[in-house]
């Protein structure tokens, strides 16, 4: 009995013994984020156009704030929302890759995007920042302003800049396009904001053209968003050091 109890904690110390030794499985490590090889990088330019006659512009009264009319130096402005600029080129229509490109890796840039209360407008209208990147908004009025940023997914905010030469910085946690971003006191005062993961975005100026530029070869879905005319998307496909040409055209239905 004695010699059957000597084995039986023989083998339990032999096995704790193991225990201790034993390494668990090996766990792969994740695939580590990659940087864009410059040497493969491609390009798509997408070009965005008005199709059919140019829209009318609405002209909105100025005077409910005679210190908007006194910056401005007019009583009425035209509505900006449709903006053509040469030709039939069509101004602030946000342009980016609609795909999350996972297994690259994108710095996040510390320059603020800045977005300016300037003559009771918004200055840009449109514009794209990164996730995690400061936007900075001013006030360039000698005049009271309030900055309400109405964020569906994002938190919204909803600041006063009373003071002329005033500034904040807000950060946005996660993508969301667009962020509609206005002014309480002067409601013609209307800014969007897409906030992205990537840096690949930009807003149609005067030639209706942004350069999505240094993209890893792949198939991209390409959206074009427009506050009033909505939204359209294609896809490309481009190669090693391939650049492409992708074309918008909207309209007034």
């Amino acid at each position: 009995m004695r010699f059957a109890r000597l084995v039986a904690g023989l083998v339990l110390v032999a096995g704790a013994l193991a225990c201790v030794g034993a390494s668990p499985p090996a766990t792969p490590p994740p695939a580590a984020a990659l940087a864009v090889d410059p040497a493969t990088a491609a390009a798509v330019t997408v070009t965005v156009n008005f199709a059919g006659d140019a829209p009318k512009p609405v002209m909105m009264r100025l005077d409910g704030d005679k210190r908007c009319v006194a910056e401005v130096g007019a009583g009425e402005r035209a509505d900006e929302s449709i903006l053509l600029g040469t030709g039939t080129a069509l101004q602030n229509t946000f342009v980016y890759v609609t795909d999350s490109l996972t297994g690259h890796v994108f710095p996040i840039p510390t320059e603020p995007v800045i977005l300016d209360q300037d003559k009771c407008r918004y200055a840009p209208r449109v514009v794209g920042v990164r996730v995690g990147q400061p936007l900075a908004i001013h006030n360039s009025d000698p005049l009271l302003h309030n900055v309400r940023a109405e964020g569906k997914v994002n938190q919204p905010f909803n600041m006063s800049t009373p003071v002329e030469g005033m500034s904040f910085t807000r950060t946005f946690a996660t993508r969301e396009v667009m962020v509609d971003i206005r002014c309480d006191v002067h409601a013609w005062m209307r800014a969007f904001v897409g906030v992205l993961e990537h840096p690949y975005f930009g807003t149609t100026g005067q030639d209706g053209r942004v350069t999505l530029a240094n993209l890893p070869p792949g198939t991209y879905t390409i959206e074009a968003w427009h506050e009033v005319l909505g939204a359209k998307t294609q896809q490309v496909t481009i190669g090693a050091k391939e650049t492409k040409e992708v074309a918008f055209a909207f309209s007034r239905q």
